[in-house]
């Protein structure tokens, strides 16, 4: 029996293949794998081909396949890898990108990867060491000088963040998404003349970066339909862009035909946008109706042994400032961090990082797992700042967790910022959001819901935890501000200090939804802009209005 298919056998597979006819390549690269299945070229191809036409999980048999035959093939494991990663099986990629560098020490190709991996896993730290290995290794890396600034973004390093950006543009000029990425950083930063131009530059190398045109109709102030709206429209009549593009392409012609005051179009743009992005996530309400139930039945536990838990010595002390997105909660963090005794550190992920499983009793709670989410925390604080003892969490999520944050920070100060229903709802489905833990935002019936499920667990907090929140009133805030913000730097136990009245000279960077309207002054009329759109919402926000 043959060990090899002959050389007119592999001729024949690379005519096939060559010349873009994948079925019969397919085909017959299956029979030549069946025929010789410890020879590497077939399967090879065979992986290739599959994954060329989507088919992801049947490649990954293939590429399992060509390790099995080399195991010392740095390339073979490295394409393994690269199969794991696509199909999200992220632990089983990084050890087989760790293979291959084991195997080819200077695989920048393989560092970049694990980058990625590591980014995905939400490894931070280890994500900026991978990619500066691949930038060491390969210099002139553009793609992993654009990860690494988006790594250093998310470490809220912004200015070396700024450096690899313009670093991957020196060295691949027509890089449409790193001058996209540029404009975000350039936006949090507050240099919105330099971040438009950005996005203008990302749009004219490659119109259709549609997450582009949005971030750009964002930062623009529509005065006329102009060439970027009939560059949108065009792009919004092609059958072939993806669900994602016109999702992008729907919430950027919203925006414009909003500030041209024509919203039965901007609500026709919306209501398409939003079914689009909740088909994509494919959500249901009913996850985040078990998770409020399941937070409540686990707090029980959590509050018995507050008064147990031995607190560590630790010098920083956090203000927590939570409530529903787009409530008003980044306002009020620029307020208190224009104080010089504040620092603000932004939406912060680690309360949910740390102390999602205590609180939806996937792990024991007990004296020992709410002392770790303590000290965990804090670490991670006293990572981000040098310099105040007092620092700001404004993730608005982290309603869900008052319980164990009252429990674990008895020092911390929890502000609740109340923002009108009705105005409030209407703000989270206008907006399209980074995250993708907030779901319930692309649906009317879904928002009320969730607004209902996010009211009733407040209640049970108050009742819970008596005097431990402070609640700030947004439109007495933006009506009353002067009166309203000496109340809040009172409660804080801070000095007064007139820098606080002015939020919009505050120059921290801010990365959140609100980072253009809070380079303004406080506006009071903010929570009245839904009822432009009464005639398109048959009522159903009425009953919200002022509640």
């Amino acid at each position: 029996m043959l060990k090899a298919p002959s050389r007119n056998q592999i001729d024949t597979l690379l005519k096939y293949y060559q010349s873009k006819n994948y079925i019969k390549t397919k085909k017959f690269a299956l029979s030549l794998t069946e025929n010789f299945p410890n020879h590497e070229f077939a399967w090879k191809i065979l992986s290739i081909v599959l994954k060329k036409t989507g088919k992801i999980s049947e490649s990954l048999i293939a590429s399992e396949k060509l390790v099995e035959i080399k195991p010392q093939d740095a390339l073979a494991n490295y394409n393994l890898g690269n199969t794991y990663r696509e199909l999200a099986k992220f632990s089983k990629a990084e050890e087989s990108y760790k293979k291959a560098i084991s195997l080819k020490p200077n695989f920048s190709e393989a560092y970049y990867n694990l980058g990625i991996v590591s980014k995905n896993n939400s490894k931070l730290e280890e994500a900026e060491k991978y990619y500066k290995q691949a930038i060491h290794l390969q210099p002139n890396f553009a793609e992993a000088y654009n990860n690494l600034g988006t790594v250093l973004e998310d470490l809220e390093k912004l200015n070396e963040s700024e450096i690899c950006y313009k670093k991957a543009i020196a060295l691949k000029p027509n890089f449409a998404e790193v001058y996209n990425n540029l404009g975000t950083n350039l936006e949090q930063q507050g240099k919105l003349k330099d971040a438009q131009m950005s996005y203008e530059k990302a749009v004219l190398i490659n119109p259709g970066l549609t997450n582009a045109h949005r971030q750009l109709s964002l930062i623009k102030k529509f005065d006329s339909y102009d060439k970027q709206y009939y560059l949108l429209q065009k792009l919004y009549l092609d059958r072939n862009i993806s669900d994602e593009q016109r999702c992008h392409i729907n919430f950027s012609l919203a925006k414009i035909h909003d500030d041209l005051e024509n919203f039965e179009k901007a609500f026709k743009h919306l209501s398409e946008g939003n079914r689009i992005k909740k088909k994509i996530l494919k959500y249901n309400i009913k996850k985040d109706i078990e998770l409020f139930n399941q937070v409540k039945l686990n707090f029980q536990q959590i509050g018995e042994i507050s008064s147990r838990i031995k607190k560590n010595k630790i010098d920083l002390t956090p203000i927590f400032i939570i409530g529903m997105p787009r409530s008003g909660t980044t306002l009020v963090e620029q307020i208190i961090s224009s104080h010089s005794k504040v620092t603000g550190l932004g939406e912060l992920p680690f309360v949910s990082q740390f102390g999602y499983s205590i609180t939806t009793g996937l792990v024991e709670c007990n004296e020992e797992t709410i002392s770790k989410f303590r000290s965990d925390y804090l670490e991670k604080l006293g990572s981000l700042t040098d310099q105040n003892l007092i620092v700001t969490d404004k993730m608005p999520q982290n309603f869900l967790y008052t319980g164990l944050i009252a429990a674990s920070f008895p020092e911390a100060k929890i502000l609740h910022i109340k923002r009108n229903p009705a105005a409030v709802c209407w703000a989270n489905y206008r907006q399209w959001f980074k995250s993708n833990d907030l779901g319930y935002s692309y649906s009317i019936d879904d928002i009320i819901e969730y607004h209902r499920l996010y009211e009733d667990l407040m209640k049970f907090w108050n009742y819970k935890l008596k005097n431990k929140i402070y609640k700030v009133n947004y439109e007495a805030l933006t009506i009353h501000h002067e009166d309203e913000i000496k109340k809040l730097i009172t409660y804080l136990g801070l000095s007064w200090e007139e820098s606080c009245l002015s939020p919009e000279k505050n120059k921290r960077s801010v990365s959140t939804a609100s980072n253009i309207q809070i380079r303004n002054k406080i506006f009071k009329g903010s929570s009245q802009k839904w009822k432009k759109y009464k005639p398109f919402l048959d009522g159903v926000l009425d009953s919200l209005d002022g509640v």
